[in-house]
């Protein structure tokens, strides 16, 4: 293992604290050490990075770029009015943070890596689906009410974004009944590999990136079928011979575990997705079988697309 370690993977030890018990929580804001200005801007964060993708985007590639890669003009003219949306967003967010005293974080530099139209169009509906999750993941930690009413505006037009991008790549728009919430840490796990840099002084607020998870297997994936997954710079190690490794799929009815294998390096694993996982899923590495919270993961999320029936009988398109 210590080979493994100082060829530039850090190890990180797991299982130490597994399955806390969950204590009795009084009040709302007590589920978080992020108050409401931290919430406003953890949403701020986000809109400024769905603001620049499409700035960027549609800066890049032309109407003539969307036709020869098989999207016609009403399509195109739809993504140019969901770009106005996240700039509203961005606006909106900033001035309620103002307004109420606060100090708004500022636009980061990314690197989206987007080289096609197809490319763009597909990370377009990750990044609205991974949105419309983080607010409904935010929105139990919001004390104000006016706030919650605000994010909730915002999250119903996320949602719209999602289901009209994912129809125009041929995924069925809505390929279950609940929506997936995420922690802040969940989202920023998966929002900071798109993040290079940000002002100075912009506010913080406590979020943290677990280590990443990575897809190997390509083509589609479908229910049942045995993944490959790999941690991205990063050893897991057991803390102790009774540590285990859980591989878990984040549902709106809690965490769905699935049969993983190890290699036996910390790094490579196999895991089978479970019957009615669909659709755009999120797939975590967890210490615990029983619970799954910020305290309890270990590696993940990872974002991937599972095809199979959906719960209308609608057929779920491969990509």
């Amino acid at each position: 293992m210590k080979s493994l370690v100082s060829t530039a993977l850090a190890a990180l030890v797991f299982g130490a604290n597994a399955c806390p018990v969950p204590a009795r929580l009084a009040k709302r804001q007590q589920l978080s050490q992020m108050n409401d200005f931290d919430i406003l801007n953890y949403a701020l964060t986000l809109e400024h990075l769905e603001d620049t993708f499409y700035r960027q985007g549609l800066a890049k590639f032309t109407l003539n770029d969307f036709t020869r890669a098989g999207f016609d003009a009403a399509f195109y003219n739809n993504v140019k009015s969901i770009a106005e949306h996240e700039a509203s967003h961005v606006a909106f967010l900033t001035g309620a943070i103002k307004a109420a005293g606060g100090s708004p974080v500022l636009e980061c530099t990314y690197a989206f890596g987007i080289t096609t139209v197809a490319g763009f169009v597909a990370t377009a509906s990750v990044l609205e689906g991974v949105g419309q999750s983080a607010y409904l993941g935010a929105a139990r930690q919001i004390a104000n009410k006016d706030y919650l009413t605000a994010a909730g505006s915002i999250l119903t037009v996320e949602a719209r974004h999602s289901s009209y991008l994912r129809a125009s790549l041929s995924q069925t728009p809505f390929a279950q009944s609940l929506d997936i919430p995420l922690t802040p840490d969940m989202v920023y796990t998966m929002a900071a590999g798109f993040i290079t840099s940000c002002p100075a002084g912009n506010p913080t607020f406590p979020v943290k990136a677990f280590p990443s998870l990575a897809v190997a297997t390509t083509g589609s994936i479908t229910s049942g079928q045995l993944i490959s997954i790999k941690t991205t710079n990063t050893v897991l190690v057991a803390h102790d011979s009774g540590a285990h490794l859980h591989a878990a799929f984040i549902t709106a009815g809690g965490p769905v575990y699935a049969q993983m294998t190890e290699a036996g390096d910390g790094i490579d694993f196999q895991v089978t997705v479970p019957a009615g996982v669909l659709g755009q899923s999120y797939l975590l590495f967890n210490d615990c079988n029983t619970t799954l919270s910020d305290s309890t993961v270990v590696a993940g999320p990872v974002l991937m697309e599972i095809s199979g029936p959906s719960p209308g009988g609608l057929a779920v398109s491969k990509e």
